[in-house]
Formats: C-alpha cells, sequence, structure tokens
C-alpha cells in the first residue's frame, strides 16, 4: 500500500511517497498564487516520476499553510506534527528541530518516541523566515540561492538592529549607500534571523540532536549563523525541504 503527503508551504509546495515505510520519492514544485493548483501538479509530477496512479494510492493528508485547499486529501495536519514525525522518520535519534520556512519559523522538541513534546512557533512577524531572506537578497541584487555562498566568504559581519524587517530592509539600504562590502551585510542578515530562531529554540530548551528542516535549512550562511547562536552543531540533510511532506505521508500511512 503507498501513502502520499503534500505539504504546500507559501513559496514551494512539496509531495512524497511512502510504501512499505520505506520513501519511494518527493517532488518540490513552487506553489506560486494558486496553491490549489500547485497541490494538484506537485503530486502529479510525483506520480509521474514514480510511474505510479492515482488509484494506487490508498491515502493522502496534505499539511503547510495551504493544506486546506487540496481538497482531494484525506486529512489535514498541521506543519508542527508532519514536520516532527518526518524528522524522526528519518533518523530517530532526533529530539529538536528548526524549521524555517518562507512565512514561520518553529522550534519543537520531540521525545525518544516522536511525537511532538512541546513547540514554539513564530507566526506574526516575517523576521527570521524565508520571506525576511528574500526581502533582503532583493534589496541586495543578490540571488536568494546565493546568500549563503556570500555570506561565508565575510570577514566582518555587519549588525542588524532593527527587528522588524521593514526597518532592517532599510538599514540595509543605508549599508548599501555607505558601501559597505555585501558580503558582511549579508553575514549580518543571517546574524539578525538567526537570534530571532534561536529564542524560539531556547523557549522549548530544545535538547541535541537538533535538524534543521525547511527550504531555509539550503542556505549555509544561515545554518552556520544559527549554530554559532546555539552553541552547537545542527544536522541537515538532503530532504529537509521535503521532510513536512515526508512526516504527512508516513502519518496517511496510519490511518
Amino acid at each position: 500500500m503507498i501513502y502520499a503527503g503534500i505539504d504546500i508551504g507559501s513559496i514551494t509546495a512539496k509531495a512524497a511517497l511512502i510504501k512499505d515505510n520505506q520513501l519511494l520519492g518527493t517532488h518540490v514544485i513552487a506553489t506560486g498564487y494558486d496553491p490549489i493548483n500547485a497541490g494538484i501538479k506537485v503530486f502529479d509530477a510525483l506520480l509521474k516520476k514514480t510511474k505510479l496512479s492515482k488509484n494506487q494510492i490508498s491515502a493522502i493528508i496534505s499539511t503547510g499553510y495551504g493544506r486546506s485547499s487540496v481538497s482531494f486529501a484525506d486529512k489535514t495536519l498541521t506543519e508542527i506534527i508532519c514536520h516532527g514525525t518526518g524528522a524522526h522518520f528519518i533518523n530517530p535519534e532526533i529530539r529538536g528541530i528548526i524549521d524555517v520556512g518562507g512565512q514561520d519559523s518553529k522550534a519543537i522538541f520531540l521525545n525518544k518516541s516522536g511525537q511532538v513534546e512541546n513547540f514554539a512557533m513564530n507566526d506574526k512577524c516575517a523576521a527570521g523566515t524565508g520571506r525576511f531572506l528574500e526581502v533582503m537578497a532583493k534589496a541586495l541584487e543578490v540571488d536568494l540561492e546565493q546568500l549563503g555562498d556570500f555570506s561565508l566568504k565575510a570577514d566582518k559581519p555587519l549588525k542588524i538592529s532593527s527587528i522588524c524587517t521593514v526597518f532592517a530592509e532599510s538599514e540595509v539600504i543605508s549599508m548599501i549607500a555607505g558601501q559597505e562590502k555585501r558580503e558582511n551585510i549579508i553575514a549580518g542578515i543571517h546574524e539578525s534571523a538567526a537570534a530571532r530562531v534561536a529564542i524560539l529554540a531556547n523557549k522549548i530548551k530544545i535538547k541535541e540532536p537538533v535538524m534543521m528542516t525547511g527550504g531555509v535549512a539550503k542556505n549555509k550562511g544561515m545554518v552556520k549563523a544559527l549554530e554559532k547562536r546555539l552553541g552547537f552543531n545542527l544536522i541537515v540533510g538532503g530532504l529537509a525541504q521535503e521532510n513536512g511532506a515526508i512526516g504527512a505521508a508516513v502519518l496517511a500511512s496510519r490511518l
């Protein structure tokens, strides 16, 4: 029996398939302005990739901010539960998760069984999220995917004092006008974002080993800044972005 998980995030839509407690495959696309269509497209693309048909799928769970838009799902669940399940599926030793997505950031504490014991979430402000980094990348005229590489070349990270994304952007624009090195500005941006996320982790007294999930986990500069702030190394796997969808698929197998 084959089970599917679909995670509709603010920036990307992800899908995963599970069979006999083994991962069959995953797929990621941009969400765009239409989360309903994104859910259909990412699911169809994964079925095509794995050479499966819809009638072979026994159950589907959707998650993410656009989870309600997946009308063909059997059930919807929160990202908290799905990320916890996904991380435990990938590595049962994991006790903490830091998920930095496009719209929000989360710190999650798991018990030995992979169940969520506690969590903290930043969903009221863009600071410390993928959206924050996206705004800064645009101001600096740098591709979002290149932020991490630029950051690692910094020799003196600059301090971004503003908590608000709008005011922080103004700070960055002033630094650009002052001809500060782009690498140092970007490193400062990562340290500012990491400070916001670390507050969540410290709030729930997160413990190692900790996995970082979400699309921002691909940003090496952000990972480094978080590790520096937290005082320990983060585990970042190749499926960090798809983790929520994987968790949803695992949970679909338990319906």
